[in-house]
């Protein structure tokens, strides 16, 4: 299987330096490998399997590519607690600041699933520690309502502001002390 994805993303990458027309298959058959080989790498991450990630790693596949929901590699193996698949990401330089269509980080996935060993590695990678999702909430703010005490501590060695408040009102401080602001009724 290992040897079969390398020819798949080999393959993919020679074709984007072929002359238009020059016996290249019909468009459609690079676009479903390009996506059996997506589905393979997010699969990887999934599942943890760090010899399958290796193979994508040394094949030069971007390892920042993301799915229809912006969700990468590294933030698939984060929320799913695969440790060793998020290290050897980070190694390989995937990007720990990335977020996905919701503006959700692998940091803030870790902590929302409770995978405190993944959330303190990414904690040490170069990303503002008060960068916000769509929703205005940060890791911090993810820390305090999931009760993730621990982490609120790191976080604010990293610089957080335990004090910042989403568009409702809400901080990791108010959060971590059981006070939710939710939306008024219509």
């Amino acid at each position: 299987m290992r040897v079969y994805i390398a020819a798949l993303v080999t393959c993919c990458s020679l074709t984007a330096f072929a002359a238009p027309g020059a016996g290249q298959p019909t468009p459609t058959e690079p676009a479903a490998i390009k996506a059996q080989l997506q589905d393979y790498y997010f699969d990887a991450a999934r599942r943890g399997d760090v010899e399958m990630l290796n193979t994508f790693i040394e094949a030069g596949y971007a390892l920042d590519t993301q799915d229809e929901k912006g969700y990468s590699a590294l933030i698939l193996a984060a929320y799913h607690g695969q440790a060793s698949a998020v290290e050897r990401l980070l190694a390989a330089g995937a990007d720990a600041c990335m977020q996905d269509k919701r503006g959700n980080t692998a940091l803030m996935g870790a902590i929302f699933k409770g995978e405190l060993g993944i959330a303190r590695r990414l904690l040490a990678a170069d990303c503002s520690p008060d960068q916000r999702n769509a929703a205005g909430q940060t890791a911090a703010m993810y820390a305090g309502l999931f009760k993730r005490v621990e982490l609120l501590d790191a976080l604010a060695a990293k610089g957080a502001d335990l004090n910042a408040e989403d568009p409702l009102g809400n901080s990791a401080a108010r959060l971590a002390s059981g006070e939710i602001r939710t939306a008024a009724p219509h």
